[in-house]
């Protein structure tokens, strides 16, 4: 960059040259960096004051060579130079020292304006005891000096040393009190923040905002509306904080009473009320919101996503998400964290995909907790080869990303892979949490490694901070009840410190099914009936268990109870992603699939193959008193049959099938899938509500050991 000298000035040209200088302050102020550089070299004489705009607008819009150049090649420099260069090098934390060394080479008399400048810098990057130093040595001070370091100093949570400051301060503006007042706030002193409110000479819409808002945040959402109400006057931040305090009491009613009274509806305050609507289930009343909206940003839509993410609008979240990206906004944190559940939730592996990418351009791939939802999507996807490259290209790793990984082994049936994960978390001297031994103790459940399930479950006693709660004795009760050892399952439970819960009993049940205990199951089907009276899951077990061991009269005796008491039993359903659209399958329900006269043929085409490899249906699974063929024909269209049968002919070879199911695998498809693999030399994997099953060449991961 050439710069001429400066030349001596007519006074005949000042008023010009006034007006450019004050046209490059004002193009750079915008951000127009090239206007300000245009007009600069349009001037025909320059001041010194030239060179000073458009050195502090480079600074100003994070051009820090472009004004280093300017500044080292100016004709002559005054002490507003040096000011400029001083405030401009402190905004960056790797050019603090360059902006100390700039104050103490000024060939004037530096100002308080050249500290200050310095004190800021020292400041906004959190080197608080460098700008305590630098306040002690200033020849002089003036109110902006100390209020830059009481911000500085209620920014680190000192609030005492602070005040100590104020009360110090030689005069105090309403900038300085409205700081000391909402340091008191977020350190949730809210009495002495009330008491100085009091104490205000002069009061600003500002100050009264502050104080609404600190009775707010700290939960005394009545007396911010009493405040509220007598506010001379009020903006549109003063009407969002109100609005923020009643959604953060998770008073969703009286926040939207006040946000229709709101004179406008600032952008803040819509995505405040989405959050709150989402939370509240009240999605439509959410979507509203948003569609009204004539500006939205990133926080919009993240609120939105999450609104569908929380209330179970998945396929509504990931379309949201493709619009979001589609209007070019740039996804954040919270979006992307939503949305890798969502993905995660559906196991639609090629849009997880899609968000892993974005992650990539928005840098999300260093912050460790999107990268432990991006590795928990990829485990839930059922690609635990992917999700393992990204566990082991993370460093520092934490007890989240290792948890994720031991759980998602032993999701896999890959008990030992889990148990070793286990072992190398810790040698890394990491501490296992709950979790840890929740996934731990899955893993030994899922294997049948009931002596190693039984040495964890003892050393959380012993060498753990983490007592044994409700969470680890289920997973016990798992553990003996898949062995076998339902009754010494069942003692477990009469003995342990803790109440058991749905969650307990339920494992009991499942092991009782399995083992086809129907005196234990009873047991268990009444203690659940309860806890959770409205759910029929325990009692379709136990119906199976009844018609697995041929008592049909007391089948039948469940049914009508199921029946008279309007218990809910979620109906099956699998699902798959093919073509970047989820494919749903209703058990019993073909026909609602628009390809449906393709499915019927094949889901034939495969019964014949069956039974020449001597497969032979397993009526028990079916719970009516019906006869063998509607028994068999009744298999055949289960949900999970379905999605195989669509999968095979749209996944081309050489790809795995994923198919995902809401309900626990029945153990027909379970024998059928496996042959189904190996007659069509296919990899299947399919997720349940419980696990995974890998099915490849006749066998399964699990072992059968489900």
């Amino acid at each position: 960059m050439r710069l001429p000298p400066v030349r001596f000035l007519p006074s005949s040209a000042a008023p010009a040259v006034v007006d450019a200088n004050a046209r490059i302050a004002r193009l750079a102020r915008t951000g127009n960096m090239e206007g300000a550089r245009a007009a600069f070299e349009a001037m025909p004489l320059r001041t010194t004051a030239s060179y000073n705009a458009l050195l502090a607008g480079y600074f100003r819009n994070n051009l820090p060579d472009a004004a280093l150049r300017v500044f080292h090649r100016m004709p002559s420099r005054d002490l507003a130079s040096y000011n400029a260069l001083i405030s401009g090098l402190s905004l960056r934390s790797n050019t603090l020292p360059d902006a100390a060394a700039a104050l103490a080479t000024i060939p004037y008399e530096p100002s308080v304006v050249s500290f200050t400048s310095l004190l800021r810098g020292y400041v906004r990057h959190g080197l608080l005891a460098d700008a305590i130093r630098l306040f002690r040595q200033m020849p002089e001070r003036n109110h902006i000096t100390y209020t830059v370091l009481l911000g500085g100093f209620l920014d680190a949570g000192r609030v005492d040393e602070a005040r100590e400051l104020f009360d110090e301060m030689p005069a105090k503006d309403v900038v300085a009190w409205t700081a000391m007042l909402s340091g008191y706030c977020q350190a949730g002193r809210i009495a002495e923040a009330r008491a100085l409110f009091d104490e205000m000479p002069k009061r600003n819409v500002v100050s009264w905002t502050a104080m609404v808002s600190g009775y707010a945040q700290n939960g005394q959402v009545d007396l911010a509306r009493k405040l509220f109400e007598v506010m001379p006057e009020r903006n549109e931040v003063s009407w969002t904080a109100m609005l923020f305090g009643y959604i953060q009491a998770g008073r969703v009613e009286d926040a939207e009473e006040l946000f229709n009274a709101m004179p406008e509806h600032p952008m803040p305050a819509c995505n405040a009320m989405i959050v709150g609507f989402g939370q509240r289930g009240m999605v439509d009343a959410a979507r509203a919101v948003f569609d009204r909206m004539r500006e939205r940003d990133d926080g919009t839509w993240s609120a939105i996503i999450k609104a569908y993410e929380q209330n179970e609008f998945l396929m509504e979240a990931l379309s949201t998400f493709r619009e979001m990206l589609r209007d070019g906004i740039r996804p954040n944190y919270p979006s992307v964290i939503s949305i890798l559940t969502v993905c995660a939730a559906l196991a639609v592996l090629d849009y997880g995909r899609e968000v892993h990418a974005a992650m990539l351009r928005c840098s999300f791939d260093k912050d460790v907790f999107a990268v432990s939802a991006l590795i928990t999507m990829y485990i839930k996807c059922g690609n635990l080869d992917k999700a393992k490259r990204v566990f082991n290209m993370f460093e520092p790793k934490d007890v989240v990303m290792w948890n994720s990984m031991i759980t998602g082994y032993a999701q896999h049936g890959l008990g030992e892979e889990a148990l070793r994960i286990f072992d190398d978390m810790r040698l890394a001297g990491m501490v296992p949490d709950g979790i840890t031994y929740i996934g731990a103790l899955t893993a030994c459940s899922y294997t049948g490694k009931v002596k190693e399930g039984r040495d964890i479950f003892n050393s959380m006693d012993t060498n753990s901070a983490v007592r044994p709660g409700a969470e680890h004795y289920s997973c016990m009760v798992d553990l003996l009840g898949r062995a076998g050892l339902v009754e010494e399952a069942l003692d477990l439970i009469k003995t342990m410190p803790v109440k058991p819960d749905a969650v307990i009993w339920g494992a009991l049940m499942g092991a009782c099914r399995m083992h086809k205990n129907a005196e234990i199951a009873e047991v268990a089907a009444k203690k659940l009936l309860e806890l959770e009276p409205g759910n029929a899951g325990p009692y379709v077990l136990l119906s199976h268990i009844y018609t697995s061991t041929g008592r049909w009269e007391d089948a039948s005796k469940m049914r009508k109870f199921i029946s008279s008491r309007h218990l809910n039993k979620s109906p099956g359903c699998s699902w798959i992603e093919y073509d970047k659209r989820v494919h749903l399958f209703t058990s019993g329900e073909v026909s609602a699939h628009p390809e449906h006269s393709i499915i019927l043929k094949m889901l034939e085409k495969l019964d014949g193959l069956l039974m020449e490899y001597g497969y032979s249906a397993d009526g028990s699974f079916v719970l009516h008193d019906v006869d063998e063929e509607q028994k068999t024909h009744s298999l055949r269209y289960h949900s999970e049959r379905q999605a195989v049968a669509y999968a095979l002919l749209k996944v081309p070879e050489g790809m795995p099938i994923r198919v995902m199911k809401n309900l626990r695998v029945c153990g027909d498809c379970h024998s059928a899938i496996k042959l189904i693999a190996k007659i069509t030399s296919r990899e299947i994997i399919l997720r349940d509500a419980n696990r995974f099953h890998h099915f490849k060449d006749g066998f399964c991961s699990c072992r059968d050991y489900w």
